[in-house]
């Protein structure tokens, strides 16, 4: 039986740190993987501020918004109280449960909005409510709990920088453009912006001709905007499968599957 990605080669543009499981997946579907990290993630420390508010008293939910913040944040609850744990993703989940705690809360979307959606967070006015995060991003999930009534806290536990790409994998990125079968794979408009910044000026014009697999609309749409011309494959989530299966899906002619 032909592997579902055979003769599909595809560039991972993770952190380095993040990227092997994904890539063993579509390796074990078929792909040709080339690595091409565009950010690295750093931890933060928490300013005094936030820290003495951080303390002031137990919190009813911490919220995680990736696995990176779980990795760089969980260290600085251990000295506060938290009732319940919500995780944005599957992985985010299962980073908590690695650690050996209960996973309250998790929408079957992972972004805001699904979490935002949960019967769980429907009604909050008077809880304390944590998101443990990376710094920047969006702040819909802060203003939308605030509006309801919550006292929110943001917890900035790491940050992205720009990766600096080895030559090797400059050399493998331009050796795959232009050619049939190459796939780039982003996992937000922050990796897409990275990538479209770290891609050698001759190489920028075939990178946005190829065939490109994002997470949802919103990253679809900055796609275009930002110049992006080649064929775009919308998965509903970042997750590892999920991406990997909107692409099979895409590849077999059926929609991807929320």
């Amino acid at each position: 039986m032909t592997a579902p990605l055979a003769g599909i080669t595809l560039v991972v543009t993770r952190p380095a740190a993040q990227a092997g499981h994904f890539i063993a997946l579509a390796t074990a579907a078929g792909a040709a993987c080339v690595a091409f990290p565009t950010l690295e993630i750093e931890q933060v420390e928490i300013d005094a501020a936030t820290h003495a508010r951080l303390l002031a008293g137990g919190w009813d939910w911490a919220i995680f918004t990736s696995t990176n913040a779980v990795e760089f944040g969980w260290t600085a609850l251990a000295a506060t109280s938290v009732v319940r744990l919500a995780a944005v993703g599957r992985a985010t989940a299962r980073a908590l449960e690695a650690r050996g705690h209960t996973v309250d809360a998790r929408p079957e979307s992972a972004n805001s909005e699904g979490l935002l959606a949960l019967p769980d967070f429907a009604t909050v006015a008077g809880r304390r409510i944590l998101i443990v995060k990376g710094s920047g991003g969006r702040d819909l999930m802060r203003r939308e709990l605030a509006a309801r009534g919550a006292d929110v806290l943001e917890l900035d536990v790491y940050r992205r920088r720009l990766a600096a790409p080895e030559a090797a994998a400059l050399h493998a990125l331009r050796r795959v453009l232009g050619v049939q079968g190459t796939w780039v794979a982003v996992t937000s408009a922050e990796v897409l912006e990275a990538l479209l910044q770290l891609a050698m000026p001759e190489a920028r014009s075939a990178l946005v001709e190829t065939a490109l697999l994002v997470p949802g609309d919103r990253v679809a749409a900055t796609a275009r905007r930002l110049g992006w011309r080649g064929p775009v494959v919308t998965a509903p989530t970042a997750e590892d499968a999920t991406m990997l299966e909107a692409l099979r899906s895409h590849l077999q002619g059926r929609p991807a599957t929320p």
